[in-house]
């Protein structure tokens, strides 16, 4: 008989992680979600294989129960749990975002026997839904487990070979310490690039010139003020402490950084950009997996009719191919910027080549 996986909430991550158990394993997957259309898209796509509205009676017949919903929700998914006549070697197991809550809300399944161990699939999409689910979304991605002291680690390693079809790198942390860590580099930020595009909205209110003129660079640091605000809402409600020491420690730097601008000290201010830059261009730049990071190519470009068609004809000529293209900047008889990304280095290569020897100025950076 196949064994049997319940996933609640066949979203985008819930969806991804379904498809790369199919993947690896023989197994019926049940989908139950709020939204009875996500679970119909979702059996469609074969990324679920029933549907059920029965959480606690499919609960029961699990092998495996995967909690995809929000953080919020999977507190109540496993209250419920408590009440079931769970399979004496089921694993349970969630995607949330915060850690600390859900492991305290499952520590009653856990002193019952009932094998819990948080998961954080550290990859995502801006795209949403079933719908823009793949089985590869995390690989080589960071996959963060965080079971409790006294698991046994069997029970770790059974959870990773249910997951190894995401090809994630798998760690394992408690959940204090992922909190923290994903506090800083994760929900901390989201909550600066949201109050960063409020304050420039309260002065694109007085002037319309700042929404034509709030883009490129405004827009890469604030894109991930895009997300869901429902999910942040939880997430930031998890991990209160977290954030409110983070923020305390943002005011404190940013006394720091308007004593500088207001002494006007030009080697304070350099300095400050300076340690920036040499810790932001340590980090890591490149990675494999379902959400490349792309090879980008610089084109100066005029704004004359069919010069983006001739740049991509050139290229479709040499069988390079393009993933993404921008016109980052277009002005009458001022050079704009066209943008190409590539998959790979090679490619990008390739296409400098091509362009430049067909008169056109490229440039590239880290």
């Amino acid at each position: 008989m196949k064994q049997r996986v319940l996933l609640v909430g066949v979203g985008l991550i819930g969806g991804s992680v379904a498809l790369a158990i199919k993947q690896e394993h023989d197994v019926t997957i049940i989908g139950q979600d709020v939204n009875a259309e996500h679970c119909k898209l979702a059996q469609s796509l074969n990324i679920i294989d029933e549907i059920t509205d029965q959480f606690m009676e499919e609960a029961e017949r699990a092998d495996l129960i995967l909690l995809a919903a929000p953080v919020q929700e999977t507190e109540k998914l496993l209250t419920q749990l408590e009440q079931c006549s769970l399979k004496e070697n089921v694993i349970i197991t969630d995607v949330g975002s915060t850690k600390e809550r859900i492991m305290e809300r499952a520590r009653v399944l856990h002193e019952k026997g009932i094998t819990f161990i948080g998961g954080h699939p550290m990859a995502g999409s801006h795209k949403t839904g079933a719908g823009s689910a793949k089985a590869h979304l995390f690989e080589n991605a960071f996959y963060i487990l965080t079971p409790f002291a006294d698991t046994k680690t069997e029970k770790v390693e059974q959870l990773k070979e249910w997951l190894k079809g995401t090809k994630a790198r798998f760690l394992t942390m408690d959940a204090m310490q992922h909190d923290k860590l994903t506090g800083i580099v994760s929900h901390f930020p989201h909550v600066i690039a949201a109050s960063l595009v409020r304050q420039v909205k309260q002065h694109a209110d007085r002037d319309d010139l700042v929404n034509g003129l709030a883009a490129g660079g405004f827009r890469d640091i604030t894109r991930i003020a895009s997300s869901s605000p429902f999910m942040w809402r939880d997430i930031i409600t998890h991990n209160k402490e977290n954030i409110l020491s983070f923020l305390d420690e943002w005011m404190e730097e940013m006394q720091e950084v308007r004593s500088m601008v207001e002494q006007g000290n030009g080697e304070q201010l350099y300095d400050y950009f300076r340690g920036a830059k040499q810790f932001r261009d340590t980090l890591p730049i490149r990675s494999k997996g379902a959400i490349p990071s792309f090879y980008d190519l610089y084109v100066d470009i005029l704004d004359r009719t069919g010069v983006v068609s001739h740049i991509t004809t050139l290229l479709a000529i040499k069988n390079i191919s393009i993933t993404n293209i921008r016109i980052l900047e277009t002005r009458e008889d001022v050079y704009g910027v066209l943008r190409l990304s590539f998959q790979t280095e090679e490619d990008r290569a390739n296409a400098k080549l091509c362009l430049e020897q067909h008169g056109y100025g490229t440039y590239t950076t880290m």
